[in-house]
């Protein structure tokens, strides 16, 4: 399987970053580069992700002075060296045959660009179930209107320049438009593996808030297009750390 270069954004993740990296150093697949790029954090992310650089040798750790979840997406895709990209939040868990089973995939149906579901097997039935209704959501989307979480999605060199980046003026779902744009070029799925991630954003928001919120966005976006001046009123970076 081809080689890939995966680009984890953070920002005050000292307490998460860790567990991914960890997770990262663990896969049956172990052709890839890890490119952190953290937007000036305060706490001690860097330090820990240093810590990781004997367990993970294509380890490099990048900070720079403007923070933006995009900014830092097209940052890691500038100083990656292979192809095949990963773009990951801090946030991310992920089972060790993860690369395997997911570039499996990709290079079997032929895939540039595709979006992951959300895994839940760990969390209470509340919450498997508005996850299933979310994957479904994206699965049926994927047909028409393509829409995807951005903590987790795979894309190449040649689509993400071709369609140049994330757009860094769209201010809700940039990762939602970035798979848009890309299926108008390249047919593009969502690939039956899954990932996890901290359940702190549908804790802290409330899970059926949260969900109506990205609903009501895609919606909007659907008849109206891309956000680009906060047009919902949504708040960023505004998770707790514990």
């Amino acid at each position: 399987m081809s080689p890939i270069s995966i680009v984890v954004i953070t920002l005050n993740e000292e307490k998460r970053i860790g567990r991914l990296l960890d997770d990262l150093s663990k896969q049956t697949h172990q052709n890839f580069e890890v490119i952190v790029v953290d937007s000036n954090s305060d706490d001690n992310t860097r330090t820990i992700a240093h810590g990781y650089e004997k367990a993970l040798p294509q380890l490099t750790v990048h900070k720079m002075e403007n923070r933006g979840t995009s900014l830092g997406r097209n940052t890691g895709a500038k100083l990656a060296q292979h192809e095949r990209l990963l773009f990951l939040d801090a946030d991310v868990r992920l089972a060790p045959t993860f690369l395997t089973d997911a570039l499996h995939k990709l290079e079997k149906n032929k895939l540039e660009v595709a979006g992951v579901y959300m895994g839940a097997d760990d969390l209470s039935l509340t919450y498997r179930l508005g996850y299933g209704a979310f994957n479904a959501g994206l699965w049926a989307t994927s047909f028409f209107f393509p829409t995807a979480v951005g903590a987790c999605i795979f894309s190449t060199k040649r689509a993400h320049q071709e369609i140049e980046g994330f757009d860094e003026s769209i201010t809700l779902c940039e990762d939602c438009d970035y798979v848009r744009r890309a299926a108008q070029t390249w047919r593009y799925r969502m690939l039956s593996v899954s990932f996890w991630f901290d359940p702190r954003r549908l804790e802290q928001d409330g899970f059926f808030t949260m969900g109506l919120t990205y609903l009501k966005a895609n919606v909007r976006r659907f008849f109206l297009g891309e956000m680009r001046n906060n047009e919902m009123n949504y708040q960023f970076d505004h998770y707790r750390q514990s």
